[in-house]
């Protein structure tokens, strides 16, 4: 099962938050989400539990608990969706995206 792990401390590691939750069973994987040019954590993570039961014991166990001063958030992880500014799920106007064709399919410079 897999789960969201919100409101973490910028100071939380993944070895940390790996051991707060191995206390409610196996824990599979262990990601902090960062942002891509500062490597800074953005104060959320996922966790992969090996079954269901033991991802729904920590997720009771440690919502709105205290780790490095911050209450968590914790609950089942949604499915992950493709973001607005994905390729997929646009509509409209998906054949011309420009280019250097400048709005004729990307052939050539337009000379």
């Amino acid at each position: 099962m897999r789960i969201y792990v919100g409101n973490l401390s910028y100071e939380v590691t993944e070895e940390d938050l790996r051991v707060t939750v191995e206390q409610f069973g196996q824990v599979e994987s262990v990601t902090i989400i960062r942002d891509r040019d500062s490597g800074q954590s953005k104060g959320f993570g996922f966790v992969e539990m090996a079954s269901k039961s033991e991802g729904q014991a920590a997720i009771e166990g440690l919502n709105s608990k205290e780790l490095k001063g911050r209450a968590l958030n914790v609950n089942e992880a949604k499915p992950r969706t493709e973001s607005p500014g994905g390729r997929r799920g646009q509509g409209g106007n998906s054949g011309n995206r420009g280019g250097f064709g400048g709005g004729k399919g990307g052939q050539g410079r337009g000379r």
